[in-house]
């Protein structure tokens, strides 16, 4: 099936997101923060990425999917800019602010709760999975 780099670092979000995804035949990858994570993404050349937001520091998650989405033609994430993001956080649970994909700011092509269930994430991993198949 799909290559999908998960970038989060609490190793029990990571296993309880690999069970499933591998579980359905996707071949899955992780790293434990954005900077390890951006390294991945060229070493793996994943099909989606499931991005935390706090991890490091409370915002690095949007700060790497900035530098992926950087339309500068001399980034060297160029040819990365099409893969799927998919944010999963518990962001909301700790601030009042509300986030979602926006093109110039949280440039991701969607947000998930933590607390959303296995079926949730499949639905949302095959949905964007088939948006860029299609």
């Amino acid at each position: 099936m799909a290559k999908i780099l998960m970038i989060d670092d609490d190793p029990d979000i990571i296993l309880a997101t690999r069970i499933p995804l591998e579980f359905c035949g996707h071949k899955f990858f992780s790293a434990r923060s954005g900077r390890e994570g951006l390294a991945a993404v060229k070493t793996v050349n994943p099909d989606l990425i499931i991005l935390d937001v706090m991890m490091e520091s409370f915002t690095e998650g949007f700060h790497v999917s900035l530098t992926l989405r950087d339309p500068s033609p001399d980034s060297e994430y160029a040819d990365c800019r099409t893969i799927p993001i998919l944010v999963l956080t518990s962001i909301h649970d700790v601030t009042p602010l509300r986030f979602a994909p926006d093109q110039d700011y949280l440039p991701i092509d969607a947000f998930l709760e933590k607390s959303a269930s296995p079926e949730q994430l499949l639905a949302k991993v095959n949905e964007l999975l088939g948006k860029r198949a299609g």
